[in-house]
């Protein structure tokens, strides 16, 4: 059985270990080409669909056309390529280029502080790194935040992989030039065990892992190939064992033998399966004149799984929300724009709870922090209004 046939039946292993690990099974996968037809994609590049979201925006506001291309975009990160390209999925990029510069100020910031970010893949201080940067951004310019993540189709990817209530993480990366590449791996949950910590896991665990996930990067600036933009291995996320394999020596070789780039322009957005083989490539452009690769790292969790990050929801509610209400009430933003932006900052899934606090009244679950900020602003509340209703909603949810 593999990651493509559509089946959950009997496994042939009920546990992987690293001796399992075949590289002639992994390149078969990755080179067989089975793929689902495209019917939305604009180009192929590299084996991987590229979207021309200018020609999308009236096929995300009619419901069965929505659907049918958020199914498609599912095959193909299921078992297509397991990467996609928007093409200007911001047509305006005025939001990107208002968030770059909150972005240079953290940054600045953060290096007058001494805050030394690591990273996951690369040496720390080789590249600038902003942690939690979607709450950062929500609270120190919540303007920007809210035309930033007014974006459909940002929101429509994230709901085509993971269902409503997803969980909307971001950490910005600066590859600066001379940055070195990162080393070929999978993300989050299982890329971030140790081999002996993920071998604990049963098959299905590791199948299960990669639709816990979405991996995304929104390009701030214009990425040509020789800036560094991602190194992607399209269909590596059909080989199950893959959590077990990414550090082996022969799998990193044939990655670098077999991986593509794609230039990305500013406004670009680039969505991929976390259990894709992939690395951050090197900056190759001038030390003096080269290009500061800026990108938004999207990492968007499942309502039914925990994200990396703990954000302050409530904070970042508090301080979207007299945004969200001008912009209703003045007509600024459609219904649309203004549930991605909801869904970018409040928590969608009401578990866990404290159920002799925070009874399911009337349901089968209690009202979401989602549920709450949406109604605050259809309803016009005022700003203490919803910061009682909020701590309300954080006490209910505590332990007695």
């Amino acid at each position: 059985m593999d990651c493509n046939d559509g089946q959950w039946g009997q496994e042939r292993n009920v546990w992987y270990t690293e001796r399992d690990c075949s590289l002639a099974a992994f390149s078969e996968q990755v080179e067989r080409r089975d793929d689902a037809p495209l019917v939305f994609a604009n180009d192929l590049c590299e084996s991987i669909p590229v979207y021309d979201c200018r020609k999308l925006a009236h096929t995300l506001t009619d419901g069965r056309q929505r659907m049918a291309l958020q199914g498609e975009w599912v095959n193909v990160l299921r078992g297509g390529a397991g990467v996609l390209v928007l093409k200007q999925a911001f047509t305006d990029v005025t939001p990107i280029d208002e968030a770059t510069a909150v972005f240079e100020s953290i940054i600045q910031s953060e290096r007058a502080d001494g805050a030394g970010a690591g990273d996951h893949f690369a040496k720390a201080g080789a590249n600038d790194r902003i942690w939690n940067a979607q709450e950062k951004l929500c609270v120190q310019a919540p303007e920007v935040f809210a035309r930033y993540f007014a974006n459909p189709m940002l929101a429509a990817a994230a709901q085509a992989w993971l269902g409503p209530g997803y969980q909307m993480t971001s950490q910005v990366n600066v590859v600066r030039p001379g940055g070195a590449a990162q080393l070929a791996h999978r993300d989050y949950h299982l890329g971030f065990q140790t081999v002996e910590e993920a071998e604990r896991y049963p098959a299905h665990v590791h199948r299960m892992s990669a639709f816990l996930t979405l991996q995304g990067a929104v390009a701030h600036g214009d990425m040509p190939v020789e800036s560094g933009p991602t190194k992607l291995l399209p269909y590596s996320q059909r080989y199950a064992e893959g959590y077990l394999a990414w550090r082996r020596p022969e799998f990193r070789e044939y990655f670098e033998a077999n991986f593509v780039q794609l230039p990305l322009a500013k406004g670009d957005a680039l969505f991929f399966n976390p259990a894709l083989f992939h690395a951050a490539g090197a900056n190759r452009t001038d030390a003096a004149t080269g290009i500061q690769r800026m990108a938004n790292l999207l990492q968007v969790s499942s309502a039914f799984g925990r994200a990396m990050e703990t954000l302050d929801r409530r904070r970042m509610c508090e301080a979207v929300f007299p945004v969200l209400k001008a912009s209703h009430a003045a007509g600024r933003m459609t219904i649309g724009e203004i549930d991605a932006v909801v869904a970018s900052c409040a928590e969608g899934y009401p578990f866990p709870t404290n159920l002799d606090r925070d009874p399911p009244l009337g349901g089968l679950a209690p009202r979401s922090q989602q549920t709450i900020l949406r109604q605050a602003i259809d309803e016009d509340w005022a700003d203490a209004t919803l910061h009682d209703a909020l701590q309300d909603y954080d006490w209910r949810r505590r332990t007695a």
